[in-house]
């Protein structure tokens, strides 16, 4: 079961029983007057409880309006200085509440607790880090596969792998000899300038050696060129270790998404960081 990318006008959305929700994904300013009826409509007709929308903050008042609320904010997040914010819709009580709201602050507490240990790291002798291409994309799937017991998105499927590095997405790895250590990747929209660090994987055996690190560090100096101007992920809130990598390498905290991804096997809430460079 997979979620479908769609259209509503010119705005680009993520729905689908897979993750129990609406993703407006992108919003045009032609959509601005329709778009939360829209939404609301496709959302009760399919009996979804959430609707997450990434907008600019000159929507920021009708999404309130309607009854979302702000769950995670970047400042100056797009070129022209508007803020991307983060909005949820609950249409079921029980996806609005917290169950591991402990484990959230103690994450959120650990990784600022750590977000002076920033250092630029040396990969261990043998290894190596490198683009991934299109003939990695079996190894990379089975990788996801080991990893993830659910995902957002289809990275299970070498096809979607090797269908998004043709889009806008680049992989990368981290190689001991011919084989897949650990894997990310940069989603970049030129529109916003932006680009999503994420689907970090480090396969079992190769854990405990800060490979993320490595790879998002990586990733920066290779977006970095190409006129990227801000960085962001949505890391699990329940991962002390992802949260801390970000937070390590001057990624500031920008707002908790309750239950609001199908990862790891169930629907879990996610952490905004993000870096203006």
């Amino acid at each position: 079961m997979r979620d479908s990318l769609e259209t509503i006008g010119r705005s680009l959305i993520h729905h689908g029983e897979y993750n129990d929700r609406v993703y407006l994904m992108k919003l045009h300013e032609d959509d601005r007057n329709e778009i939360v009826r829209s939404l609301a409509a496709l959302a009760c007709s399919r009996g979804y409880s959430k609707i997450f929308a990434k907008i600019p903050s000159w929507a920021l008042e009708s999404f309130l309006a309607d009854g979302y609320v702000l769950e995670a904010r970047i400042p100056g997040f797009y070129a022209g200085g508007d803020d991307v914010c983060f909005m949820g819709k609950y249409l079921a009580e029980s996806r609005s509440q917290e169950q591991e709201a402990a484990l959230v602050r103690d994450v959120l507490v650990a990784a600022r607790e750590k977000a002076a240990d920033s250092t630029h790291l040396l990969l261990p002798e043998g290894f190596t880090i490198r683009s991934a291409r299109a003939e990695d994309a079996e190894e990379m799937a089975s990788i996801y596969c080991e990893v993830f017991a659910s995902y957002p998105f289809p990275i299970h499927d070498p096809a979607f792998l090797q269908a998004a590095m043709k889009d806008s997405t680049q992989f990368f790895g981290v190689w001991d000899g011919n084989r897949i250590a650990a894997l990310s990747s940069a989603e970049m929209d030129s529109c916003s300038a932006s680009a999503e660090m994420t689907d970090f994987a480090t396969h079992h055996t190769y854990r405990g050696k800060g490979f993320a690190l490595h790879l998002l560090q990586h990733m920066e100096g290779a977006v970095g060129g190409r006129g990227i101007r801000s960085l962001f992920t949505i890391a699990r809130a329940y991962s002390y270790s992802m949260n801390i990598t970000f937070a390590r390498n001057g990624y500031r905290y920008g707002g908790t998404l309750t239950n609001n991804t199908n990862i790891g096997g169930r629907l879990e809430s996610m952490n905004v960081w993000y870096k203006i460079i």
